[in-house]
C-alpha cells in the first residue's frame, strides 16, 4: 500500500512533572523532504521525536500521517534511536532477522531483503560478524538497516551521528545522502553542520518551542545584515577608529583577518565608505558587500 507521506504535527505539548519539554509544537513534513530538527541539548528534540514515533504519548495535540493518527501508521514509519541497542552475540544478519520477525515480516521476505539491505548500508561483508565486534559507526549503520527493514515511507532519526568519531560520522552521513533520494526523513541533531550536509529545511526548537522553520537559503537571506567585510594594511588599522563615528556606520566587529562594518543602506553606504577610505589614502586588501552569516552563526543567535 503506497501512502502520501504528509506528516502533520498539531500543537503537541508534553510535560514531565513541572517541566514542559514540548510546548504547542506544530509543523508539516511533505513527501521527499529531508528536514533537520535542530536545537541545543535539552531543547525537547528527543521528546518530540519519541512522540512522533509513538513511543511517548503527548499531553495535548495530535500527529497525523496520510490523514491517519500516527498510532495506526506505525508500519509506515522507521525509527532510529540515538543509541541503537542490539544483542552483541547475534550476527548482523541474525539481528535483522530477529527484528523483522518481531515486525511481522515473513521469513521468505527477510531472506530476500536482508542481504540487499546490509549491502545498502555497507555491511554486506559483515553479515555473519557478531555485533559485539562492531564499531560505533557500524552499529549505527545496522540501526539504519533495521529502520529500513519494513520499507517505511517515513524515517525518524534521533541524533544519528552525534556519538560517532569522524570516520563513523562520515560513513553515516554519506548513507543518509543516499537514503534521502527515496525516503522522507526527519533528522534530529544539535550539530548544525551535520544537518546542513543532508537537510534542505531546518526547524529550530528551543525550550520546547518552535522558533524557526525555513530552508537554508531563507535562513541566510532572513538573517543577512547590511554589512561590509573589509581588510586593510596594518598601517591603516587606526583609520577604522575614525569611521566608528560616521552617521551611517552602526557598528564594527573584528572578523577573522578583517572587520565587519554594519551600515544602514548597503550599496549607498559602501560607496561612501570606500570613497572616504580612498580620500584618506587607505589601501584596502578586501572590500566585500552583503556578507552572509553562516548557518552556525544564525543558529547561535537563535538559541543562545
Amino acid at each position: 500500500m503506497s501512502i502520501n507521506v504528509r506528516l502533520e504535527i498539531n500543537n503537541i505539548t508534553k510535560k514531565f512533572k513541572q517541566k514542559t519539554a514540548v510546548s504547542s509544537f506544530s509543523m508539516v513534513i511533505d513527501s521527499n523532504e529531508c528536514v533537520g530538527l535542530i536545537g541545543p541539548n535539552g531543547a525537547g528534540k528527543s521528546t518530540l521525536i519519541q512522540i512522533i514515533a509513538d513511543i511517548l504519548y503527548a499531553d495535548a495535540g495530535d500527529i497525523v500521517l496520510d490523514g491517519q493518527k500516527i498510532s495506526k501508521m506505525k508500519n509506515h514509519i522507521g525509527y532510529l534511536p540515538q543509541y541503537p541497542n542490539f544483542f552483541s552475540w547475534m550476527t548482523a544478519s541474525e539481528t535483522l532477522a530477529f527484528m523483522g520477525t518481531l515486525s511481522g515480516i515473513s521469513k521468505n521476505q527477510l531472506q530476500k531483503d536482508i542481504p540487499i539491505l546490509l549491502e545498502k548500508v555497507g555491511l554486506g561483508k559483515e553479515a555473519y560478524a557478531h555485533v559485539g565486534t562492531f564499531s560505533g559507526g557500524m552499529k549505527q549503520r545496522l540501526g539504519i538497516a533495521q529502520a529500513l527493514l519494513h520499507r517505511p515511507a517515513f524515517i525518524i532519526m534521533d541524533e544519528p551521528v552525534s556519538a560517532l568519531d569522524p570516520i563513523g560520522r562520515r560513513e553515516v552521513l554519506n548513507l543518509l545522502k543516499d537514503i534521502k533520494k527515496e525516503t522522507t526523513i526527519l533528522l534530529s541533531t544539535h550539530i548544525l553542520a551535520d544537518a546542513e550536509e543532508v537537510c534542505e529545511r531546518f526547524v529550530v526548537i528551543k525550550n520546547g518551542y518552535k522558533i524557526e522553520d525555513a530552508t537554508k537559503l531563507e535562513l541566510l537571506n532572513r538573517y543577512q545584515d547590511s554589512a561590509i567585510f573589509l581588510a586593510v594594511q596594518k598601517k591603516d588599522v587606526k583609520w577604522l577608529t575614525t569611521i566608528e563615528h560616521l552617521p551611517y556606520v552602526k557598528r564594527i566587529e573584528n572578523c577573522g583577518e578583517g572587520f565587519k562594518v554594519y551600515v544602514n543602506h548597503l550599496e549607498k553606504d559602501a560607496h561612501r565608505l570606500l570613497q572616504y577610505g580612498l580620500d584618506s589614502n587607505v589601501l584596502f586588501t578586501k572590500f566585500d558587500l552583503g556578507l552572509q552569516e553562516s548557518l552556525e552563526e544564525i543558529f547561535l543567535e537563535l538559541v543562545v
